[in-house]
């Protein structure tokens, strides 16, 4: 079953978070994952929304995703987001 890993970032440091963008592709490609969507200025049509971007990412199943997220590359590489943003970040199950 597919898994959908979706973040909300508020990035308070945009020269870091950069330093995070240019190594992501370097360190996804080895990975099942397809990113949907990255957008910095999502509609909001109820609620409140406290952050400035949304990342839907699609991997084949959970497995996968931890698989990706956990890994030495990307640990070493989210330092950089962790330190310039903010984010609330959720693992889904899709339906297929």
């Amino acid at each position: 079953m597919s898994c959908y890993f979706i973040a909300q970032i508020s990035i308070h440091t945009p020269e870091t978070y950069q330093k995070y963008l240019d190594g992501f592709d370097a360190v996804f490609v080895n990975y099942q994952g397809e990113v949907i969507l990255v957008d910095d200025d999502p509609a909001v049509l109820e609620g409140a929304w406290r952050h400035n971007r949304i990342v839907l990412i699609r991997f084949p199943d959970e497995a996968e995703t931890r698989r990706w997220y956990e890994s030495p590359e990307y640990q070493a590489l989210a330092q950089f987001r962790w330190q310039a943003s903010e984010a609330d970040i959720i693992l889904a199950s899709g339906r297929d």
